[in-house]
């Protein structure tokens, strides 16, 4: 009979046997891969932690120990353990649980860190406070999945270092092959030996006792130190751990249940912070994801569990198009590089890589130290392109600001997965980029409506050379192509309303960010319908604001963003405040993402829950026409009403857009 169903919580888990334990585990890879198969996650990531989960829940008792995983996209052992096996039928949909951490879930899921290399300090934190309230808990911190290259790790265990008697482990899940596990009796005989309080204190008294000896005491003791230190490094490589006064237990064999439970009991026991260094197999226990060399299946989609193979055709993405276009460009221009923060295949790097080698660094985690190093290969002549998911430009926005801005660098960053990304939940939306940069001065962003104007706006920015540029495109299927009417001062137009609007002004003006051009179409079909007249643009570059798009927003009655950023300090704000600071009279409504944290489920799901559906457009800009004053809809281009009476006359205008303008200096 199967025993996966019997599992509710970490103490059924404490009953079972060896051989039970085994058998689970087997099950619980069946289950991940099973389920996986059917929308996709991360699957290589969690067949390598089975056993690891399951001995930590094991030794300690959640959630009175604290147990923070990172990255979080290793927990769904955690998950299972935790009882939500069923939940994992709608994982990552609407409804569903969450591929990550989530506080809603359970009392087990204490930090919802999607983001890497967040745990260590967390778990500083909570282990400082566990030790000034008194409370017996432990912290256990699962550092793991290249989390170890993210700076926001070596701040932390510099402070922790400094306080090592707090009740810490930090369990590192090395799944890089970087060692080979070390076995056998006399590994774990010095792993014990090491954790013994007894062992600690023969070295302090012998360290006494030989200090005090006359001439030989010292030397002596240094030489059995170098001695005892040298054994074991020759038996178990050890990192800057040791370096650095932490007690290390490895490495261990992170698919051994039984070793595991072993070293984390010890740990668990010795009373101070404690390093266990578990090796593991990404991808391990199912052979499509252990044959699949260059990610191990880390981050499928939806797939046949027999084989591992995709299913579906595939579909040509934003990324693909950014990639072949990184490559020609890279042939045509040998100061071109890029850099990524362990993200190179995912952001589309990979194929310039291949065809550059010596021109494409992949810096670890490490956002941070991508950006600064940027500006450091622009200040030597190369033009960088760092390329990132729009979530992780919120890490390096300071260096974006201060390192590359300020000294006027010419580094383009390529935000790929901008806008609502959907099933990554909350932390993953690249939501917040437009309101960041618009802080910035001197940047200038472009927003590609389709594959041909990516490739055209990818070469417009490697081109500035006074100073950083930004790319931004959403996740998926790129759109098909949308032609443009003409082009006036850099702004596309692409649909104008049939008819002459007479002696006054054009009704709408429909200004849509990068991809949201297709929405913006078709709203304006369905206000065709209704007898409103609306010009569809896509400003192309949309920080700054441009001089021609308030030339086109001066010739309409009402101005409408569209933008999948954030409402405070979107392109509506931007166009606004350009707006006012031309004194152009005209009212302005804004539909954008309500400035708050969305839950996990498909884009589609996301975009209509936040109302950014052509429906939802198209009925708002209705709403927005037939509420203007009388006396717009007679006026001509001369005769603007001042901005007091459109205000009285619209009172959501302050909510939706912000302050109005005003009239043109004549």
């Amino acid at each position: 009979m199967s025993l996966l169903p019997k599992i509710h919580s970490p103490a059924d888990l404490k009953r079972l046997g060896t051989a039970e334990l085994q058998t689970l585990a087997g099950e619980i890879r069946g289950f991940l891969v099973t389920t996986v198969s059917r929308n996709g996650g991360h699957l290589g990531p969690n067949l390598g932690v089975v056993e690891l989960t399951m001995a930590i829940h094991r030794v300690f008792d959640s959630p009175t120990d604290a147990i923070i995983f990172d990255t979080g996209h290793q927990s769904y052992v955690h998950k299972v353990l935790t009882g939500r096996r069923e939940g994992f039928a709608k994982l990552k949909a609407t409804g569903g649980y969450s591929g990550y951490p989530c506080r809603a879930e359970s009392e087990h899921d204490l930090v919802e860190n999607s983001h890497a290399s967040t745990a260590l300090s967390y778990a500083d934190g909570m282990a400082s406070a566990f030790e000034l309230t008194g409370a017996r808990r432990h912290v256990v911190a699962v550092v793991g999945d290249g989390a170890l290259t993210g700076g926001m790790c070596w701040e932390a265990l510099n402070n922790i270092a400094a306080r090592k008697d707090r009740n810490l482990v930090i369990v590192v899940n090395d799944n890089g092959r970087s060692y080979l596990p070390t076995i056998g009796g006399l590994a774990d005989h010095l792993a014990t030996l090491r954790l013994r309080p007894s062992y600690e204190k023969m070295l302090d008294a012998g360290k006494r006792a030989l200090a005090q000896t006359p001439v030989v005491g010292r030397a002596v003791y240094s030489g059995l130190h170098a001695l005892k230190a040298g054994v074991k490094d020759a038996l178990a490589p050890q990192p800057l751990f040791a370096d650095l006064g932490l007690k290390y237990v490895g490495p261990v064999d992170g698919h051994d249940l039984v070793a595991m439970e072993s070293a984390l009991r010890r740990a668990r026991d010795f009373g101070g912070t404690v390093v266990v260094h578990a090796v593991t197999r990404k991808g391990c226990g199912y052979p499509p994801a252990e044959n699949d060399e260059i990610e191990q299946m880390h981050g499928p989609g939806a797939f046949d569990p027999a084989t591992g193979a995709p299913v579906g055709p595939p579909k040509g993405g934003w990324t693909t198009v950014f990639a072949e276009e990184m490559v020609a460009l890279g042939a045509e221009r040998h100061d071109l590089v890029g850099i990524t923060a362990a993200m190179l295949h995912p952001v589309g790097l990979a194929p310039f890589a291949e065809a550059y080698p010596d021109r494409c660094f992949d810096v670890g985690i490490a956002e941070q130290h991508a950006l600064t190093s940027a500006a450091g290969m622009a200040m030597a002549g190369l033009h960088p392109v760092v390329a990132l998911y729009a979530t992780f430009l919120n890490r390096a926005f300071d260096q974006l600001l201060l390192d590359v801005a300020l000294h006027r660098q010419p580094v383009t960053v390529v935000l790929d997965r901008a806008g609502v990304t959907g099933n990554d939940g909350p932390s993953h939306n690249g939501m917040w980029d437009l309101s960041l940069l618009g802080v910035i001065p001197g940047i200038r962003v472009a927003a590609p409506r389709d594959a041909v104007s990516l490739r055209e706006q990818l070469r417009e920015a490697v081109a500035v050379a006074d100073g950083p540029t930004v790319l931004r495109y959403p996740k998926g299927s790129v759109i098909p192509e949308i032609p443009s009417i003409r082009r006036e001062h850099g702004v596309d137009v692409l649909r104008e309303p049939a008819g002459d609007p007479g002696p006054g002004r054009a009704e709408v003006l429909l200004v849509c960010v990068g991809a949201f051009a297709e929405l913006g179409l078709a709203a304006a079909d369905r206000l065709a319908d209704q007898g409103i007249g609306v010009t569809v643009v896509d400003p192309r570059w949309v920080l700054p604001v441009s001089d021609g798009l308030v030339e086109l927003a001066g010739r309409h009655r009402l101005v409408v963003t569209v933008e999948d950023g954030g409402r405070h300090g979107g392109i509506g704000s931007a166009v606004a405040a350009a707006l006012r600071a031309a004194e152009v009279d005209v009212p302005l409504r804004d539909v954008a993402l309500p400035q708050r944290f969305f839950e996990h489920g498909s884009r589609a799901d996301v975009l209509a829950s936040a109302g950014l559906t052509a429906q939802d457009v198209a009925r708002r800009v209705t709403e927005w026409a037939a509420a203007l004053p009388a006396e717009f809809a007679r006026a001509s281009t001369d005769a603007v009403p001042n901005a007091d009476s459109v205000r009285d006359a619209v009172p959501d205008a302050a909510e939706d857009a912000g302050p109005l303008g005003r009239r043109p200096r004549d």
